[in-house]
C-alpha cells in the first residue's frame, strides 16, 4: 500500500478545497487578461473595450471569489452581450421592413384609409409623408384646401366662359400650378386656350390637389400603416424566442452564482 502517496494526495485535495479564494482585485485582473469566454463572445467588428467594461461592472457588483464565480459572471456578461445583438438585429429587421413599405405607396396609402375614395397613392412619396412634423402637416392641409378652392374657381370661370375666361382662370390658379401648366404648353401637350386649360385642370390638377388633401387629412393613419406593415412581426418571432432563451439562461446563471456565494458565506460563518 502506498500510504505516503495517499497521504500526499489527501493533503493536496484538502489544501485545494479549503484554500482562501484569490483577492477580488486579482480575480478582476484575471477576468480581463485571461477571460476565456470573451475570446468567443466578442466578434472581430465589435468593441472589446465595451465588453471588458461590462465584465468589470458585473465584477464590481458581484465581487467574485475564485474561478467558478468568475466564470459565472463572464457567463452573465456573455448573455447580456448577446441580448444586445438581438436588439440590433431587431432594429435592422424593422428598418429593412420600413424601407420596403416606403417603396409601396400604391398599397400602403389606400390601405391606411380603405373607405376613402380616390386615395390612390399614385406619385406619392411615403418618406416625405413620414418626415412631416405636426406643424408641417397642418400647413400642408391648409395649402391643399387653398389649391382646391383655387382650382374650383378656375374651373367655374372656364365653365361660364365669356371674354378673357382663359386669362381670368389662369390668374385664379396658384403660381406653382400656372408654372406646371406652362410646362405642358411648352411641350405642346395642350393648346394655350380655355379648352386646353380646362382639360389640364380636369386631367391633372383636380386629381392631384384632392389626393394631396386626402393624404394630409389621413397623415396619421398613413404613418401608422407604413410602420405596421414595415414591422413584419412574423420575421421577429425567431429573435423573440432567442431573446427568451437568453433571459432564462441569465436567470439560471445568476441563481447559480447567488447560491454559490451563499454556500461560501455559510461555510465561512
Amino acid at each position: 500500500m502506498n500510504t505516503h502517496a495517499d497521504t500526499a494526495n489527501t493533503d493536496s485535495f484538502s489544501r485545494a478545497t479549503n484554500a482562501t479564494p484569490q483577492p477580488y482585485e486579482v480575480v478582476r485582473f484575471n477576468a480581463l487578461k485571461h477571460g476565456i469566454l470573451s475570446r468567443y463572445t466578442v466578434l472581430s467588428h465589435e468593441s472589446h473595450a465595451d465588453y471588458e467594461s461590462l465584465v468589470n461592472a458585473l465584477m464590481d457588483e458581484h465581487l467574485p471569489a475564485g474561478a467558478t464565480e468568475q466564470h459565472l459572471i463572464e457567463e452573465l456578461a456573455s448573455v447580456i452581450w448577446r441580448k444586445r445583438r438581438v436588439l440590433q438585429a431587431e432594429g435592422a429587421t424593422i428598418n429593412k421592413g420600413l424601407k420596403e413599405s416606403a417603396r409601396s405607396a400604391k398599397t400602403v396609402i389606400p390601405a391606411a384609409a380603405p373607405f376613402e375614395m380616390g386615395l390612390s397613392g399614385e406619385h406619392s412619396d411615403i418618406c416625405n409623408l413620414m418626415d412631416l412634423k405636426p406643424e408641417e402637416v397642418e400647413t400642408s392641409q391648409q395649402s391643399a384646401k387653398h389649391d382646391i378652392d383655387a382650382t374650383k374657381k378656375a374651373s367655374a370661370i372656364l365653365c361660364k366662359g365669356g371674354d378673357r375666361a382663359y386669362e381670368k382662370a389662369l390668374r385664379a390658379l396658384p403660381p406653382d400650378t400656372r408654372e406646371w401648366w406652362q410646362n405642358y404648353v411648352d411641350d405642346e401637350e395642350y393648346a394655350a386656350d380655355a379648352t386646353g386649360l380646362a382639360a389640364f385642370i380636369a386631367e391633372h390638377v383636380t386629381p392631384t390637389v384632392y389626393q394631396q388633401e386626402k393624404e394630409t387629412r389621413h397623415h396619421a393613419a398613413i404613418v401608422n400603416q407604413a410602420i405596421g406593415e414595415g414591422l413584419q412581426a412574423y420575421k421577429l418571432e425567431k429573435l423573440s424566442r432567442y431573446e427568451t432563451h437568453l433571459d432564462r439562461k441569465f436567470e439560471r446563471t445568476l441563481a447559480m452564482l447567488i447560491k454559490l456565494k451563499d454556500l461560501r458565506s455559510n461555510r465561512a460563518s
